[in-house]
Formats: structure tokens, sequence, C-alpha cells
């Protein structure tokens, strides 16, 4: 029964990391950035900057549930941005290339625009 409980912590803790780790990415403009990248999601969605710490450097055997939740919070609400900014950037591309170009094809499968509309 610990051995199953490992496996499950682990798992959580595997997830908690990799929307850290794509948290941090999305957040951090080059190289050297990253302390500063943490502290803007810190300020931003109020994840602590040693939990970020903590997932990249000494993951923890388990994560605690605020923490996890709050990244998963944060992490929809970054893919939910990521979507938006992509809605606007296809609006300015159909404009300029108009409706009929492969690049607005394809991105309005991406963000699942019909195309009949």
């Amino acid at each position: 029964m610990c051995a199953k409980s490992f496996d499950v912590d682990a798992a959580y803790t595997e997830q908690a990391s990799s929307w850290a780790r794509s948290l941090t990415q999305s957040e951090s403009r080059g190289p050297g950035d990253l302390e500063n990248a943490w502290r803007r999601l810190e300020a931003r969605y109020g994840i602590s900057f040693g939990s970020f710490w903590a997932l990249r450097y000494r993951k923890p055997r388990d994560v605690h549930a605020s923490i996890y939740f709050r990244l998963k919070a944060a992490y929809e609400a970054e893919c939910e941005r990521q979507m938006r900014k992509l809605q606007h950037e296809l609006s300015i591309t159909k404009t300029i290339a108009g409706d009929d170009h492969p690049a607005v094809g394809a991105a309005a499968a991406l963000v699942g625009e019909d195309e009949s509309a």
C-alpha cells in the first residue's frame, strides 16, 4: 500500500513540475531571467518563488494540494491567455492575407473555429 501511495505522489509531483516548467518557459524573457520570471509568476498567481525553485532543482516527494491546485489554475489561465492571443493574431492575419490563406486555415483549425462561419 505504501508503494502505491508513493507512485501516486510521484505522479502529482511530476504533473506539478510539468506545469511549473511550462509556466516558467512562457514567462521567461530569455537566458538569465529565470528568477525574475518566478517572481512575476509569484505576483500574478500567488505561487511562491520557492515552490518554482524546488520543482525545478529539488523535486519534493509530494506536493501540497494548495500548490498543486494553484499551479493547475495558473497553467489553465495561461493556456486560455495564449488561445485568446492566437485568436487575435488569427483575426489580424485574416484581414491581411484573406480567409482562404493556408495559414489562416491552419490557425483556425487549431483554435477550433468553424470554417463555415
